[in-house]
């Protein structure tokens, strides 16, 4: 298995509210674990919110004598989501905060993927795909039909997301499972690189055969702030069968 992460605070951004966390070893009963959360909130509020509630989903995990991938990571979501809106009630500073979260882990060639807000995570298997779905104002329209695909993405409501950690006491999450092939890259990031860079050329530089997983990261963190940089950006890129495939 190979592994990047980074993140950026971008060109338009004086504080970084984008955090990752990345485990190629177990994490409680999980083999391993890749998070990324975009936080939101005034002052350090959404610093705080990202940070924390990775931290806090981490120690769940890591305490958890469950060995359901999904139950494990439903627990230390909810336990994340109870966390941030009690901090949230006892310190003035940082009421309103919240976070989106996309977290990850790999059982054999399954990949186990949870999803609240519009961070999101791709595979590409050949040619990209998105996995996880957004929970965003935009994305609503567009399954409803009132906005077209191509207009989503430069709609003046985009950065309004349905759901986050730290919005309601019951927290809603997406999750996915699906089968990989050898070859496949994962890549999970937040809006600050998906709404600066195309699909298409994202898995251009994911697909490019002739450099190493950090300089996919890299370009694709440099495309983002070369198109505008208008938001933080989190990156986090997976080769999970890498050495399956050397023996090949």
């Amino acid at each position: 298995m190979r592994v990047y992460s980074a993140t950026d605070v971008g060109q338009k951004r004086k504080m970084n509210q984008d955090y990752v966390f990345v485990s190629e070893t177990p994490v409680g009963n999980l083999q391993n674990l890749f998070v990324v959360a975009d936080g939101m909130g005034g002052h350090n509020a959404g610093d705080y919110a990202s940070s924390h509630a990775v931290q806090t989903l981490v120690e769940e995990i890591q305490k958890d004598a469950d060995f359901n991938p999904i139950k494990v990571i439903r627990h230390a979501i909810e336990k994340a989501n109870t966390e941030i809106l009690e901090c949230a009630r006892r310190e003035e500073a940082l009421r309103g905060m919240g976070t989106t979260i996309v977290v990850a882990t790999v059982v054999g060639h399954y990949l186990y993927v949870a999803n609240v807000g519009d961070s999101r995570l791709y595979i590409i298997q050949g040619k990209i795909r998105q996995v996880t779905r957004d929970h965003s104002l935009v994305e609503e329209m567009v399954r409803l039909g009132e906005i077209k695909r191509e207009e989503a993405r430069n709609h003046p409501d985009k950065n309004i997301i349905t759901r986050a950690l730290g919005a309601e006491r019951t927290v809603d999450i997406d999750f996915f499972d699906l089968k990989m092939e050898p070859g496949s890259t994962i890549l999970m990031c937040s809006d600050g690189l998906s709404n600066m860079v195309e699909d298409s050329k994202i898995e251009e530089i994911i697909l490019n055969q002739n450099e190493e997983l950090p300089q996919k990261g890299e370009r694709l963190l440099r495309e983002a702030n070369q198109n505008g940089g208008k938001d933080n950006i989190a990156v986090v890129l997976v080769e999970p069968f890498t050495n399956e495939v050397e023996k090949c």
